[in-house]
């Protein structure tokens, strides 16, 4: 990698390499943190509509698909020649300004419409808990919306240091009660979800209905572990933090988060599949609500109407924290490149202003009108993950120098077809 720089935290000494520190931590759960938000607690209704055999390739193919296509992200990040450029900077400095300009508003509109998604999870997820646990009637839609987002965003106005360990301090408490929420749900297992598997009636049907449940599935699991809006700072740290080690480093701590999303996320999921049935996970979309929540209202247990909606709120506090510095770094890039063009410049403070004034506004009426949040997902925020995700590393590997080494191996094979499934897949979703 073309690198220079003099960082103190840079050196030869070999304790440096491999010593973990307490950042590494943090920012293992603050990617963990970032990762585990509406998405997954979406996850198990579309998993589980699509039949047992289908949610367990996924459950196979989960790890390498997340950790190679999140890796490939950060790779690129760290291959700048400036220790403290964004994602933004770095696509203007490999491909171009033209290039540049327009990775920048994909980076935008890929992560932007997360933050829609949360703003409208987290107003559903409260409402249905002060109606169904608290009893009381449903408060006024907007007004609900506008305090709860203005809840989120006060925590934003603290910085980029208090939402990580804000995150990596919420991931301990969702951890331990999602856990329990998924055994407390073993009794109730009827594995109701295995007869799908003989559903078909000749091999040539269960072929063809495994292929199109798993193809149909693959964008709402692209988006239920995907924590790309927080790459770019992550990467960014590390390499202020370890110099010429960084890659080294944020692969191993990138491993270890990916490992504990996935043996967390998928009980999870399982234990929610095997507990419920088709009708009741068909039920549970057309609410529109999450999971959580769906089963806080199903079960009518004092102890899962009272935890599962605080899952919900938890899991969409942190992504929906974690996604805002994605989204804000894009918005501040697309303005800063308008706003070069006419040869001006502006404060960084004053930028911040514009885009929280900008997203408060529109996450707040979005919540207000509350669409569908599955609709969102499979429609705004697949088809551009997977192109920034999945796609965009695999091609600077190709025509990069500095990226130059990542080449010819296997997981670079397996991502682009993981990616050119996701938007194949929501092709189809919009024209069927």
């Amino acid at each position: 990698m073309d690198i220079t720089q003099t960082d103190p935290h840079a050196s030869s000494n070999s304790q440096g390499k491999s010593e973990w520190r307490k950042t590494d931590t943090t920012w293992m759960l603050g990617l963990y943190g970032t990762a585990i938000g509406a998405g997954i607690l979406f996850l198990p209704i579309t998993a589980g509509i699509g039949g047992f055999i289908p949610l367990l390739i996924m459950a196979i193919i989960a790890f390498p698909m997340t950790f190679f296509a999140h890796r490939g992200l950060c790779r690129f990040l760290l291959s700048s020649k400036n220790p403290s450029t964004d994602i933004t900077e770095v696509a203007e400095e490999h491909f171009g300004i033209s290039a540049g300009k327009l990775i920048t508003l994909l980076y935008f509109f890929g992560i932007y419409p997360i933050l829609l998604v949360y703003s409208v999870a987290i107003t559903n997820t409260v409402d249905s808990f002060i109606v169904h646990q608290l009893g009381m009637p449903s408060p006024p839609r907007s007004i609900l919306a506008l305090i709860l987002i203005i809840a989120l965003m006060s925590i934003v106005h603290f910085g980029e240091q208090t939402i990580v360990n804000t995150m990596s301090i919420l991931v301990f408490p969702f951890v331990a009660v999602l856990m329990f929420l998924a055994l407390y749900l073993i009794p109730n297992w009827n594995c109701g979800i295995l007869d799908t598997v003989a559903l078909s009636t000749s091999i040539h049907t269960i072929g063809n209905d495994l292929f199109m449940s798993l193809w149909l599935a693959i964008p709402v699991m692209v988006f239920s572990f995907n924590h790309s809006s927080i790459i770019s700072a992550f990467a960014i740290a590390k390499r202020k933090e370890y110099g010429i080690n960084a890659e080294k480093k944020c692969s191993i701590i990138l491993a270890y988060a990916h490992i504990m999303m996935v043996l967390t996320v998928m009980f999870f999921v399982f234990s929610c599949v095997l507990t419920l049935s088709l009708e009741n996970l068909t039920e549970a979309k057309g609410q529109n609500i999450s999971i959580p929540s769906y089963l806080a209202n199903h079960f009518h247990n004092p102890i899962i109407e009272y935890i599962a909606p605080i899952i919900a709120f938890v899991a969409i506090t942190k992504s929906f924290l974690g996604h805002y510095l994605g989204a804000r770094e894009g918005f501040n890039g697309l303005i800063n490149k308008l706003i070069q063009t006419h040869k001006k410049t502006i404060s960084t403070n004053k930028l911040n202003r514009i885009t929280g004034t900008f997203m408060l506004v529109t996450t707040w009426l979005v919540a207000t009108l509350n669409p569908s949040i599955l609709g969102m997902i499979e429609t705004l925020n697949g088809p551009i993950i997977a192109m920034l995700l999945f796609l965009m590393p695999i091609y600077a590997i190709r025509t990069v120098p500095a990226m130059r080494k990542y080449r010819g191996h296997i997981s670079s094979l397996f991502v682009v077809v993981m990616g050119l499934m996701a938007i194949s897949a929501i092709l189809f979703n919009l024209i069927r």
